[in-house]
């Protein structure tokens, strides 16, 4: 794997949070964890026969996984080139490859995927970029092709417009980038709009940073890494312990959701 990380070249107070926890250790990146991603990966059921793309892999820890099922061929698209470096260094052979691209506009051809997911990025985005990505997965995937999103879910259904401002302001002030989370029904709204018929919904706590969910996603002896790494760097453990206030604080409103759908 290559030796440097998304986030080398930036000051760790204005480093998004993603890549703070990078450089602490921390290769599991997902709201819901690996529990999640492997409940996204089962109903997506990737096999021999599957074109798959993936948006914004990260460090490729579901590349992986999905790599191992041994589809006919893996497209990631990855923004940030030190973060497709890593994943590059994962793959093999003419039919495996990470572009540098968006996910709003990958410049892959259309229909060229029977499989298309994204993991912990729509998010980010606020809502007229999440159509715009919807929309290009639409293009990419055959009639009848799956797509599966693994972000964060407001609950309940009736939460209000004053906690959801009070949630996106302090994500937004510790992640240090934009946070837009989402209704269920909205995120189905979504995919609908967009030409995706939803099938199967999975949740999870969104407790990224707890020490139970950091054995479970990272391994004990890697999660123990991860907290010598942030006691190390106080620059880092003040980032990293901003982040679990701000998601503890709202951890009654907020859940991690997979949704898997096909498109119409």
């Amino acid at each position: 794997m290559p030796t440097e990380l998304p986030g080398d070249n930036l000051n760790m107070d204005k480093m998004p949070g993603h890549w703070v926890l990078a450089q602490m250790g921390k290769r599991v990146l997902r709201p819901g964890g690996l529990e999640l991603t492997r409940h996204m990966l089962d109903a997506l059921s990737i096999g021999p026969s599957d074109h798959v793309v993936e948006f914004a892999p990260g460090l490729g820890v579901t590349a992986k996984i999905t790599l191992a099922a041994h589809p006919a061929s893996y497209t990631a698209v990855e923004r940030d080139k030190t973060a497709a470096a890593v994943v590059s260094s994962y793959l093999s052979g003419s039919h495996q490859r990470c572009v540098i691209g968006t996910a709003e506009e990958t410049g892959l051809d259309d229909g060229c995927a029977t499989v298309v997911y994204g993991e912990a990025m729509l998010t980010m985005q606020p809502l007229h970029h999440k159509r715009r990505i919807l929309s290009e997965a639409a293009r990419l995937l055959k009639p009848g092709g799956h797509y599966a999103i693994h972000e964060i879910c407001l609950i309940p259904e009736d939460i209000s417009t004053d906690v959801v401002e009070s949630i996106e302001h302090d994500l937004a002030q510790s992640i240090r980038a934009g946070v837009r989370p989402l209704r269920k029904s909205e995120w189905n709204e979504v995919l609908e709009s967009a030409g995706f018929a939803p099938k199967e919904e999975f949740t999870n706590d969104f407790q990224l940073l707890e020490p139970m969910r950091l054995v479970q996603d990272e391994g004990l002896r890697g999660a123990m890494r991860i907290a010598w790494n942030v006691l190390r760097h106080s620059a880092a453990r003040k980032r990293v312990l901003s982040m679990r206030h701000a998601i503890r604080k709202h951890a009654n409103h907020m859940q991690a959701i997979v949704l898997y759908a096909v498109k119409e």
